[in-house]
């Protein structure tokens, strides 16, 4: 029975403070499920299941299943399912989860990501000492061109270099408004984030590389000496030290550099102390 069928059955409309939006075509949620079956993981983690569609695409290797809902009325339409009942379901809400618990070696995460939870819930997972070595993720468009962006480009931000730095990203398909219910106002689109073998870049202060990353993007209209110095409050000449040493230009701005130059940044800031 289909998302709409299911939740017309047991009395139920889509929850707009959950970003609900289903995914109607079947044969979709089994092509997001090959991408999450590749490569034979040992465990799989659902974000959001819904009513169960992607849910029995990917229950069909056998293998572990855990998804995880936090709507208690789709909880129960999920437990009711008898194609589901090899399905650990828990009733949790995914940006609470422990996910650190996962010590097996290859775990995937998928899910159709409310937009509301996808950017923080990307990075999380991205970031995780022990993260899956694979998500498959239906997300807004925009934020799937962020994640994809290149320096320069309008796009490119905190999130591009926060997840990228992790996991390789590629663009697998995108959907119209059409493909769900209810329509949402804007397109979607599946990526696939493959861990990397080594961080891209592997700061001396994990916490203070953020801080600049995030820091350099706080006021666009700012160059980045003026925009890390307001974010971090430090003092403008420090950061103009730190950017020479780093080689940047004092003109420069934030959106215009790459991960390696942010490290080396990060590391010339963390080598004067602060």
């Amino acid at each position: 029975m289909s998302a709409r069928g299911l939740l017309n059955a047991a009395g139920l409309h889509p929850k707009k403070r959950f970003g609900q939006n289903f995914l109607l075509d079947e044969s979709l949620c089994v092509k997001i499920a090959d991408l999450v079956l590749a490569d034979a993981p040992e465990a799989i983690v659902e974000i959001g299941p819904g009513t169960g569609a992607l849910t029995a695409a990917l229950a069909r290797n056998g293998g572990s299943l855990r998804a995880l809902e936090i709507d208690r009325d789709l909880v129960a339409i999920l437990r009711e399912r008898n194609d589901l009942s090899s399905v650990e379901i828990l009733e949790t809400d995914a940006l609470a989860y422990d996910w650190p618990e996962r010590r097996c070696d290859r775990w995937h995460v998928a899910g159709n990501l409310p937009y509301n939870i996808a950017t923080p819930l990307l990075v999380t997972l991205a970031q995780l000492p022990r993260g899956p070595q694979r998500i498959v993720a239906m997300i807004q468009k925009d934020v799937a061109d962020r994640m994809l962006a290149a320096p320069g480009t309008a796009a490119y931000g905190s999130l591009t270099v926060a997840v990228a730095n992790a996991m390789e990203i590629r663009r697998a398909f995108t959907l119209g408004p059409g493909a769900f219910y209810p329509r949402p106002k804007v397109d979607s689109t599946v990526v696939v984030l493959n861990r990397r073998a080594r961080p891209l870049v592997e700061p001396i202060d994990p916490s203070l590389f953020e801080k600049v990353v995030r820091g350099s993007f706080a006021y666009r209209r700012k160059t980045l000496a003026n925009s890390l110095s307001r974010s971090l409050s430090v003092e403008r000449a420090e950061i103009l030290i730190a950017m020479q040493a780093a080689g940047i230009d004092e003109d420069e701005r934030g959106e215009r550099i790459d991960i390696a130059t942010f490290a080396r940044l990060a590391d010339a800031l963390a080598g004067r102390g602060l």
